[in-house]
């Protein structure tokens, strides 16, 4: 897989259009198909992840674009892992991104009466059968790629006695794992899904909608097609990893009597730098205290994405524009980065934060005196209007906008040079005060006061313009900078914990922000910092802010990770 590529074939796709879309168009050109039926179907094992964002925006996309339906089904067949919580925060998530499943919410469980009898018809069609053999047995004898898997001894039982002992696994009178029913299909196909599948498993476990009431719980594999024949799906879309397993699904949908006959297609999964995206380790980072939750703003969840601020709308223009291809390839990071500034730059509204603050003391500035400034919310809006500043004799400046001993190219603050405040003054640095520690503590500057609004009636121009706060009237605030949680591109998920970036979290506990941010829920862009939301760790007495995303590349800048392509 190649790394920055958007997709492998959509580059060379219309603007909205896909071999997905191609197909459905075909067949609805063709009367093959007189409705558009698709399905989200996911595990409510953990939260979603912005891999299932694609899947969600293509499912629920091309329902819409062509006048049909999208139903959101949760795949409860494995009661040991899911919750509750889960179910709520899918529902939340595909709601947040914009979509609506309106009549059609269904569950693999509600069809589980259903699944039963269909098993019962292949055990009479003898094409199904109960196996005594442990789990590890039947691994023994599934074969490889290149070796042919041996018949369980179990495999010629007698119609009567399969349907007997599956009924009696269904009564609940044999302890987990002690049998399972499978397919009879071939134990020397190529491909190894064929070879006598499990279809049940024992497993007697409390189920979050069917309670006790099975003891036994059918497959993924089983459950899947079946679902999707009963209610009426049309394309049933999925990822590259589930291929191998279309001639099974395919083989189900053959063998048994479903009222419809829908068709799989795969499409390339999303790959992302520096992330992964694997639900096991997900659940792992979550439970092995790398990160705070799953709605950590560190993590690839939708909730962790909500909750860093990322609008919905750049997760549908970032999946539009990485477009749907047949395949895998790995989308640079810096593609969701600009999607998300792209509209945020639109929709959020400016404010200045010192985040990391240097106090300025404007010695020939009245002690007495405060001023309010106009200073305009959005510069490319001017619906957005106005709001006042006040300015006084003391205020803070970014620590790192001075420097004693400049750089070449440093044209901030330091001794002697003269700067413009944003809506204000010109200033100049006088004098440097420090501890006993050698620290720059403060700085004694002077203003302009004919410079009043940024410019000089002299005409003379300065180099840099600095944000700033009036330490009178400034409110304290926390902010948290979150950079790469991974700090390899292609982070080893098999041994993730070692590629974590150690500067994934920056907590900056005394920034300095504009009074007017004390009430402001939206997105917002600190001045010359980024894009930044308020948490929900926020309270009336400490606020707390979260970066969505920098103006512009920071990875090597704040988190020391070179970019993709960067030596």
């Amino acid at each position: 897989m190649a790394i920055g590529e958007a997709s492998g074939e959509a580059a060379g796709e219309t603007a909205g259009r896909d071999f997905i879309r191609d197909i459905i168009a075909d067949d609805l050109a063709a009367k093959r198909r007189s409705k558009v039926v698709t399905r989200f179907p996911p595990e409510p094992n953990g939260y979603l992840h912005i891999g299932h964002a694609k899947s969600i925006c293509l499912n629920f996309g091309v329902a819409e674009e062509f006048g049909g339906q999208c139903h959101l089904r949760f795949d409860d067949t494995n009661p040991t892992k899911e919750e509750q919580e889960y179910i709520d925060a899918i529902k939340a998530d595909v709601r947040w991104l914009g979509f609506d499943w309106g009549a059609h919410l269904h569950h693999a469980s509600d069809y589980f009466e259903q699944l039963f009898a269909w098993a019962e018809h292949l055990i009479q069609s003898g094409k199904a059968y109960v196996d005594d053999q442990s789990q590890d047995e039947m691994r023994a004898k599934r074969g490889t790629l290149t070796e042919a898997g041996q018949n369980s001894p179990f495999r010629e039982r007698k119609v009567e006695e399969n349907l007997d002992l599956f009924r009696r696994m269904r009564a609940g009178e044999f302890d987990n794992g002690a049998r399972v029913l499978r397919a009879k299909i071939d134990m020397a196909s190529g491909n190894i899904n064929l070879r006598d599948p499990v279809l049940y498993r024992i497993l007697k476990a409390h189920h979050p909608r069917t309670g006790t009431a099975w003891s036994i719980y059918p497959s993924y594999d089983f459950a899947h097609g079946q679902s999707d024949a009963i209610e009426g799906i049309t394309h049933s879309l999925c990822t590259l990893e589930f291929e191998d397993h279309r001639p099974l699904y395919e083989w189900f949908l053959a063998n048994l009597p479903v009222p419809s006959k829908p068709r799989q297609y795969e499409f390339a999964r999303l790959n992302l730098t520096y992330t992964v995206l694997s639900k096991r380790v997900l659940t792992e980072l979550v439970r092995g205290g790398h990160v705070k939750s799953w709605d950590d703003p560190r993590m690839p969840t939708l909730a962790g994405l909500r909750r860093r601020g990322v609008p919905p709308e750049s997760l549908r223009d970032f999946v539009k524009r990485i477009g749907v291809s047949k395949s895998n390839s790995i989308v640079d990071m810096g593609m969701l980065d600009f999607s998300i500034r792209e509209v945020l730059n639109t929709t959020a509204q400016r404010r200045m934060a010192v985040l990391r603050p240097l106090k300025v003391v404007i010695e020939n500035y009245p002690e007495s005196k405060t001023e309010e400034l106009e200073a305009v919310n959005h510069p490319e809006n001017e619906a957005a209007g106005t709001r006042k500043l006040h300015f006084g004799r003391e205020i803070y400046v970014e620590r790192d906008d001075f420097m004693e001993v400049p750089e070449k190219k440093f044209y901030r603050l330091s001794p002697g040079s003269e700067v413009r405040l944003r809506y204000a003054y010109f200033i100049t640095c006088r004098e440097i005060v420090k501890n006993a520690a050698g620290e720059v503590t403060e700085l004694r500057c002077i203003y302009d006061p004919a410079t009043k609004g940024g410019n000089a009636p002299d005409g003379r121009k300065v180099k840099a313009t600095l944000h700033w706060v009036s330490a009178a009237d400034a409110v304290k605030a926390e902010v948290r900078i979150f950079n790469q949680l991974f700090s390899k591109p292609d982070p080893d998920a098999s041994n993730f914990a070692g590629d974590l970036n150690p500067q994934s979290m920056e907590v900056l506990a005394d920034c300095q922000i504009e009074r007017s941010l004390v009430d402001y829920k939206a997105p917002v862009q600190f001045e010359r910092q980024g894009y930044f939301c308020r948490d929900i760790d926020s309270t009336p007495q400490k606020l707390v802010f979260n970066r969505t995303v920098g103006l512009r590349d920071t990875y090597s800048k704040v988190s020391g990770v070179k970019p993709p392509g960067q030596k």
